[in-house]
């Protein structure tokens, strides 16, 4: 199919950018890597006559450090730039191997994290991955910028707490812990595909017990889901394969998951459970 007919405008700065979505009232829609918006766009699933083209503001791009030992990340930086990025390899080694899982290289060298996180699908991995690193997402308005929590960010599938003249300017993920361990599994019909169920876990350890612990899991509900009390299970505690255990069924007790053409919704709960185990194992052995 085609699109509709619709006006383009090429941003020269976030303010441009902000003031055309004002003007338009929610009737316009921003283009970045247009990985998700453009095939929603062919088939006439959104009527939008005006799209802001953001590719060519600067200062949107690129991956830099922070004191805390976190990373800020620009709106604009593509998921390739994060599969590759010796900083996030370094520091956030789920996020560098989420990234492989995300579509095809053609989609991860046009695809952004800002576009990613403000299209909101519940089984892709960046949503996933902001909630479980609590990342802060800031953006830019008609009233000035604001940063929101990740796990206040996403609102329902494809919806975000964003209001229609906002946009995403970046992400900061926030240091952790020293000596964490991580463990990412999800679970696709074939490579490439939107999983049916994923997860994601950071563990830290102290004296051999849980000191810090994070579960995310995604494709399972509305919106990414962090399995807090899962989490609460494994602190204090003593990473063993029954506290691990525990915390899978509590997982999969947290979760709301929908029946597809693809699954129904008792298998992605046990997707849910197998997977959660997997990742707090490989999380407690590579935990220091």
């Amino acid at each position: 199919m085609k699109p509709a007919p619709f006006e383009y405008v090429r941003a020269k700065t976030v303010d441009e950018a902000v003031a055309v979505l004002a003007e338009h009232a929610g009737r316009a829609k921003v283009l970045a890597g247009g990985q998700s918006l453009v095939p929603m766009l062919n088939f006439r699933l959104i009527d939008a006559p005006v799209f802001v083209d953001i590719n060519r503001i600067t200062g949107l791009t690129g991956i830099t450090e922070n004191a805390d030992g976190g990373l800020k990340i620009g709106a604009l930086t593509r998921h390739y730039a994060l599969e590759t990025s010796a900083l996030v390899r370094d520091r956030f080694p789920v996020v560098h191997e989420a990234m492989k899982h995300v579509a095809h290289l053609a989609i991860r060298n046009r695809g952004t994290i800002g576009g990613s996180l403000s299209h909101a699908d519940p089984a892709a991995e960046l949503p996933a991955m902001s909630v479980l690193l609590d990342a802060a997402i800031d953006t830019a308005g008609p009233q000035g910028g604001r940063t929101i929590g990740a796990r206040g960010f996403f609102a329902g599938p494809l919806t975000t707490v964003l209001e229609d003249d906002e946009i995403v300017t970046s992400v900061t993920l926030p240091g952790l812990p020293d000596g964490a361990g991580w463990g990412f599994e999800e679970f696709a019909q074939r490579r490439g595909d939107f999983a049916l169920a994923g997860a994601a876990a950071v563990l830290g350890l102290d004296g051999g017990r849980v000191s810090h612990a994070r579960i995310a899991l995604m494709g399972v509900g509305e919106t990414p889901v962090r399995a807090e009390a899962a989490e609460e299970i494994l602190l204090g505690g003593a990473p063993d394969d029954a506290a691990l255990a525990e915390a899978a069924a509590a997982a999969r007790e947290a979760v709301n998951p929908m029946t597809d053409l693809h699954a129904s919704a008792d298998y992605r709960r046990h997707l849910t459970a197998v997977l959660t185990r997997r990742v707090l194992e490989a999380a407690r052995e590579r935990a220091a």
